[in-house]
């Protein structure tokens, strides 16, 4: 399962889970601010960075 890291691994600015957020193939995580100063490219590996997909809120239905 996708780890939903809380935090942009640039500039520690919180990420919540229904935020605007691109991962790398690893789950490095970055705001869109520093996505874009990467150039969608994870400084970390190198991969690129794509938008992450949001988790619907839970509900109180089985499922």
């Amino acid at each position: 399962m996708l780890k939903m890291k809380t935090q942009c691994e640039t500039c520690q600015r919180s990420l919540p889970a229904q935020a605007e957020a691109y991962i790398c193939s690893y789950e490095c995580t970055y705001c869109v601010d520093c996505c874009t100063v990467h150039a969608s490219r994870c400084p970390n590996c190198r991969g690129e960075l794509v938008r992450r997909p949001r988790r619907q809120e839970a509900s109180n239905e089985g499922g």
